[in-house]
Order: structure tokens, then sequence, then C-alpha cells
């Protein structure tokens, strides 16, 4: 291991902040409510199963999404799981590699085999020509993501899945309370699935959620959260237990109670980021389309080696040296994870280029304007010596 390049005086002395600062910090918001909702639970013995909580955390997501159903599950891979069974896709599932792990294990799990595409090299979405490209007799569905909040093509990719007669889906992790084209998102393909993770903007320690207009659809994602079981009490399918607990709904509501506030924080947090950076060669913080609602939970940086001399890894040790946490979102891309690594190697470009130089900076009500100054205070001058910090990182003596 390496040791702190920071320990070879190239800031001129110490210069780590008093305490982490992480990337998805929870939000949990009034937390007297949140132990108000959590005594009800409790005093009214209706703790899972569809409780009130759940219920009400449904409805009030199904109407920022704009439309008529939700099914809230225990986490959003179970619920992708879920769309793609309950929606009888088989065969072959087109997605992008730039995302989590769960977007192409959740097609894996049901017997499906993801299929992975190149991305637009400026929003990293899914390039709808790439996708049409793909298709083949064995191709079941379209899995597009929304990433860091900037929202796939969704209308080119819907024309593209009506023309060839495929199921379409939306894995919304990243995009909770945004709108493309003025409409917000979960209403867009078939179903769209958001992620209620601990560090989403709006999250219930561990939750997803799947909205819909298809009510026939939701009536079955439904029964195959609880066991297969139907509204008439009969298991007249495989189902899984993937129900919410009323904890966790509890937990939902009072963080979406703080969702606007947080939203509000995170936009000013991204125009001092973008402010403190500019001009700076080799760096960039990505902008987000101001015609559209967002909700600017994703501070994502792209650091170009070819320009600064300096490695984006390298930029991550520098700040890590000094208690900030950035993420790599995502690297490596699926397609070269060991468990979907193809011999001859799958060849993505945009992709790769993409995760080669993407990282993920701390935002959120806990980052102050303050930590938010300093941190790009260690970005610039790493940018400016960039290669003095590779000849150093080489020649660096182990820990």
């Amino acid at each position: 291991m390496k040791r702190a390049l920071t320990d070879l005086a190239l800031f001129g002395g110490p210069t780590a902040f008093l305490r982490p600062l992480l990337v998805g910090m929870p939000t949990v918001g009034d937390r007297a409510r949140f132990l108000a909702r959590l005594e009800w639970a409790l005093d009214n013995d209706w703790l899972t199963n569809g409780g009130p909580l759940t219920t009400e955390l449904e409805g009030r997501i199904a109407d920022i999404a704009g439309v008529r159903y939700c099914v809230a599950t225990c986490n959003a891979t179970a619920a992708l799981q879920l769309v793609l069974k309950a929606s009888g896709v088989t065969g072959q599932v087109i997605m992008p590699s730039l995302t989590f792990a769960a977007t192409p294990h959740s097609a894996a799990w049901v017997g499906l085999e993801p299929v992975f595409c190149d991305v637009d090299p400026v929003t990293g979405c899914l390039d709808p020509a790439r996708v049409e490209e793909l298709i083949t007799p064995d191709t079941g569905a379209i899995l597009g993501v929304h990433l860091w909040g900037r929202t796939a093509p969704v209308i080119e990719l819907e024309k593209v899945a009506a023309e060839h007669g495929l199921k379409l889906f939306f894995d919304a992790a990243h995009a909770f309370g945004c709108t493309s084209g003025g409409r917000p998102i979960g209403g867009f393909g078939n179903a769209e699935v958001f992620s209620l993770h601990a560090t989403k903007t709006v999250m219930s320690f561990e939750g997803g959620a799947v909205t819909t207009d298809d009510g026939e659809l939701a009536e079955r994602l439904a029964a195959l959260r609880n066991f297969g079981i139907d509204r008439d009490r009969s298991v007249n399918a495989v189902g899984m237990n993937a129900k919410m607990s009323e904890c966790a709904a509890a937990m939902g509501l009072t963080s979406l109670d703080a969702f606007e506030e947080t939203r509000a924080r995170n936009q000013e947090n991204h125009a001092l980021y973008r402010s403190e950076l500019r001009g700076v060669p080799g760096i960039e913080v990505l902008a987000f389309d101001e015609g559209e609602r967002n909700n600017h939970q994703y501070l994502i940086l792209l650091a170009d080696r070819e320009v600064t001399g300096l490695h984006r890894d390298r930029l991550q040790a520098l700040l890590e040296a000094e208690q900030v946490f950035p993420r790599l979102y995502f690297s490596p891309p699926c397609h070269q994870m060991p468990i979907y690594r193809t011999d001859p190697p799958l060849r993505l470009p945009h992709t790769e280029r993409l995760s080669e130089q993407v990282l993920a900076l701390p935002t959120g009500p806990s980052v102050s304007f303050e930590d938010i100054r300093r941190v790009c205070s260690i970005i610039r001058l790493a940018a400016e010596r960039g290669g003095q910090i590779e000849a150093m990182w080489d020649q660096a003596v182990p820990a």
C-alpha cells in the first residue's frame, strides 16, 4: 500500500477535514416525526404486510411520479426482479453496462440474459441507436437506467420498444423527483423502479418502489412480493418475500417530508462546486438541464487524464487522504466485472471512457459550503500538479 501523497508535502502540510465527508449520507429528516410514526405503528400492532404507513408512502410516491399505482418493496433489487418476473419477460434484456451491479443481477436472478449496450458519450445513458443494433429474436425487454439524475432518452426508447414489440422498464434509482420533457420520472415505459436505499435522497433504510399505470401489472407485483398470495388469498404464482415493513415506511415518509429542502440544498451545493471548479483544465462538474427538475443528489466530476496528466484514481486517493471519500459511479462497468466478462472482451468505448473519468463528490445538507470550498481547493491543486503527482506516486514508498 502506498503512503498518502499528502505526507510527501505536496500540499505544504496537513489539510485533513475534522470529519469524513462521504457520498450518500442519509437524509433522515425530522427525527421526532419519524419516532412518532414508529410509536404509532407499534401502538397499532401492524408492523408489516401492507400496513397503513406503507400504503401512505405508496400513495405519495405515485402522486410524485404522476402514476396510478406504486408497489413498495424491501429493496430496489427485489423490485427489479419482480417487475421482470411479473411482466413475463423471457430471453435477453438489453441494458447499459454503466450502472450498479444490481441492474444486471436482477435479470440474471430471474433467468434472463443481460445484454450490455454502449451509452451516449455525453449523458451516460442508453443510446437508442445502439439498442436497436442489439435487438434479436431472443430479446425480451429493454431496461434503461436514469444515471446520476440525468434521465434516459425515454421517448426514443419507447419508440424502439414499440416498433419491436418489447417490454420497456427503467431503473430510476438515481432519479426520484426528476422530470423528462416536463413529465415526472416514474410513468415511462411499462414500469419504473425507484431505490429508497439509505444513500438516496428519499430513503427508507432499505427499500424500493415500482411505479406504473398498468393496473394488472401492479396487482401481480403486489401478489409476487407477498409469496404469490393474491387478493383472494390464493397462491397462483411462485412469489417471494419482498414486502416493506412499517418501520421502513415510517422512515420513507419522514425522509420524503424533507425532500424539497434536501433537493434545494443539493442544488446550492452543485452551483458552488461548479463555480469553484469552473475553468480548471481537465476538470468538469456535470451540468443538469435547467429546463427540467432534478434532485441534484449526485455531484459528478469528470477528470480527464489527457489534460491534467493525473489519473482519476490518484485524485481519489488524494481526496481520501484528506478525509474526503468520493465514489466511482461506475468503475469497473458491469461488462468488465469477472461475473459478466466475456472472451473475447466486449468493447463499449463510451462506457469505458466515462467509467475511467467519473468521481461522485460529497453533497447533501450535511456538507457545508466551507467543506465544498476545501474539497475544490484540493482538486484545483491536484489538477495543476498532475504530472508531479503521477511521478511522486510511482516513487512513493510503502506505508
